[in-house]
């Protein structure tokens, strides 16, 4: 059985490619330029599939109506058979593409994001996973070109961070890193186990998407803003000035303190986007739970209270616990590796489940 498709939405797609590729042809505003080539690299590839799905359209036309006619010689009948299963295939397979462009997207898709780990149950050994997480996403991003930059940290007693903040930077971050938000399990032998015994520790992440003030527009009254001297862990920033900046926003009672750099000015701007990122987090879960029967087909609900992925460090196993998925490749995940393979299968999953509801599938 075929897929279904809109043409009219199809047709619009197409139309609004060839009039965005003249007005490029023609524009001489470089603003306006580079906003339809972005629309256009979006577009390309849908407009692409439509052409194929399309061709293939008439070709299985075409191999059904030798099929049908009697008069049509064995060998040739033989070989229309071939270009019909051939036309089916790439009706399916383009046909796919094109519903999975037209569903809708998510606004944040193309940001980057505010990264949060925190270390849950397990002590000093969530400490230490912290600090492995924060190091395979790190890796993660060195692969696709993507910046790395740690905001605020408290490091652990044995290594490894109590809290770490970072932000993450690039084209189609969050996209890739939305499904990251949860509880992410460990088991293995801690160094300091003498009998060998498996400890089960934890670590939270959270994964915010960077917010705009045209996002989210800050009133100063309603922003409390105190100054103290950095302490604590991460003793390497301690100074003698007072460059820490703690933020409280006052309507929602969401606080958040920067400290990682000398200069008070750098961390009160930090700590702006910080808190931007955590109201338009907030302003999104609110939305989310206005169609709170549509965010229950995601995978999984995104809660960080929710247990996603354990890492098995004696079976050198790592599984999502979201899509079932077990993976024997945990030294490979750990080094950023194989971290793509587990977005694709959640993105894919996600995506049937979008299709299903939309009765496109």
């Amino acid at each position: 059985m075929s897929l279904q498709l809109p043409q009219d939405r199809l047709d619009g797609i197409v139309a609004r490619h060839a009039a965005a590729t003249e007005e490029i042809n023609h524009a001489s505003d470089p603003a306006r330029t580079v906003e339809l080539a972005k629309e256009l690299s979006e577009l390309d590839p849908v407009v692409a599939a439509i052409a194929s799905w399309r061709r293939a359209q008439q070709a299985l036309d075409e191999a059904e109506a030798l099929i049908a006619d009697p008069a049509t010689d064995p060998e040739f009948r033989d070989l229309a058979y071939e270009e019909r299963d051939t036309a089916r295939a790439e009706i399916e397979t383009r046909g796919r593409e094109i519903l999975i462009a037209l569903l809708p997207k998510d606004a944040a898709d193309e940001r980057g994001v505010i990264l949060e780990i925190r270390a849950g149950t397990g002590g000093d050994e969530a400490s230490l996973f912290a600090g492995d997480l924060l190091r395979m996403y790190q890796r993660y991003a060195a692969q696709k070109g993507w910046s790395v930059d740690v905001l605020a940290e408290s490091e652990g007693t044995v290594g490894g961070y109590k809290e770490v903040i970072a932000e993450i930077n690039g084209r189609g971050v969050y996209a890739r890193l939305k499904y990251e938000s949860g509880v992410h399990r460990v088991q293995r032998v801690p160094d300091t186990e003498a009998s060998g015994r498996i400890h089960t520790s934890a670590a939270t992440v959270a994964m915010l998407p960077l917010a705009s003030d045209v996002d989210i527009a800050l009133n100063d009254a309603d922003i409390r803003i105190d100054t103290l001297r950095s302490g604590g862990a991460g003793g390497q920033h301690v100074n003698k000035t007072e460059s820490a900046v703690r933020l409280t926003h006052l309507p929602t009672g969401t606080v958040v303190l920067v400290q990682d750099e000398r200069s008070q000015h750098k961390n009160k701007a930090r700590a702006y986007e910080l808190l931007r990122a955590r109201l338009y987090d907030l302003e999104r879960n609110r939305a989310d739970a206005e169609r709170a029967a549509d965010r229950r087909a995601q995978v999984g609900s995104g809660d960080r209270s929710e247990r996603i992925r354990t890492y098995n460090f004696p079976q050198g196993r790592v599984t999502d616990h979201r899509i079932n998925l077990t993976l024997y490749k945990l030294e490979e995940m750990m080094q950023g590796l194989v971290l793509d393979e587990i977005i694709d299968a959640l993105t894919a999953e996600h995506q049937a489940r979008l299709l299903s509801e939309e009765g496109m599938a």
